[in-house]
């Protein structure tokens, strides 16, 4: 049995850049823990799988060590290789899912724009360790939706940063949001998820479902610039609409071949 496999790296228009995503592209479910096992295989923050429906497309996405709720970065790719590789050519892809509801993504030129839920972050208590584990800097404010979410002074905080990512395997969240007002643009961050196999994601999607509702209301602006500040860097224009957030981002393939099972 072979199946398709591609590669592509999102929210960048420069091959080793941005996130990269693995993209499987199925006619039907293969068993979750193949599907896993493949993830795993892969070693990347998300490989993504998708089938055919009556109207667009049913997406899961899956760490190395887990399947995720929702994820940015390998929707985008899996849009670009739906464009780009697999003939697909209607305006808009739906996206069914299985803890986010409908996703949708259209093309504008070289962006491809993701349409996600908002999810505001709330204030909460820090977790035992979490501060100590980012190296003890202080944040401003913490706050949580799925992830915790750290607000500090400046761009520079969050550049300084050297977390201990074994200390942050144990904290009780998917992931871990640090953000600052920008120089460049309207704000920034970074993401680790160790606990899930990812110690630091190079572009999240997801957390910009909490971050751009956060900055919005910051900013008293509805559309906004971003940077996420990894090794690999990533660029998203972003707006809120409502309880909806929209990020566009770029994306190049990097692979194509064939998994042999």
């Amino acid at each position: 049995m072979t199946i398709p496999i591609y590669q592509a790296d999102a929210f960048t228009d420069k091959l080793f850049g941005g996130n990269p995503a693995a993209i499987c592209p199925l006619t039907d479910w293969l068993p979750d823990d193949v599907m896993q096992k493949i993830a795993a295989e892969n070693n990347l923050a998300e490989t993504a799988f998708f089938v055919p429906t009556t109207d667009g497309f049913h997406l899961r996405w899956f760490t190395p060590e887990l399947e995720i709720d929702l994820c940015g970065h390998a929707t985008l790719a899996t849009a670009h290789i739906l464009y780009t590789e697999l003939g697909y050519d209607n305006p808009e892809i739906k996206f069914d899912t299985q803890k986010a509801g409908v996703l949708k993504v259209t093309k504008d030129g070289d962006k491809y724009i993701l349409d996600f839920p908002s999810r505001p972050p709330f204030a909460a208590d820090e977790p035992e360790g979490l501060i100590a584990a980012l190296g003890g800097m202080q944040p401003k404010s913490i706050l949580k939706s799925r992830d915790y979410f750290l607000v500090y002074e400046s761009e520079k905080d969050i550049t300084d940063i050297k977390p201990d990512h074994a200390a942050l395997a144990k904290i009780d969240a998917v992931g871990i949001i640090i953000t600052a007002p920008g120089i460049k643009v309207d704000f920034v961050s970074r993401f680790f998820a160790p606990a899930a196999g990812v110690p630091e994601d190079p572009v999240t999607g997801s957390a910009h479902c909490n971050l751009i509702p956060y900055w919005a209301e910051k900013l008293s602006k509805n559309t906004l610039h971003a940077y996420q500040l990894s090794a690999r860097k990533g660029e998203l224009w972003c707006e809120l609409k409502g309880d909806r957030v929209l990020m566009s981002g770029k994306a190049v393939t990097y692979l194509k071949g064939e998994i042999y099972i």
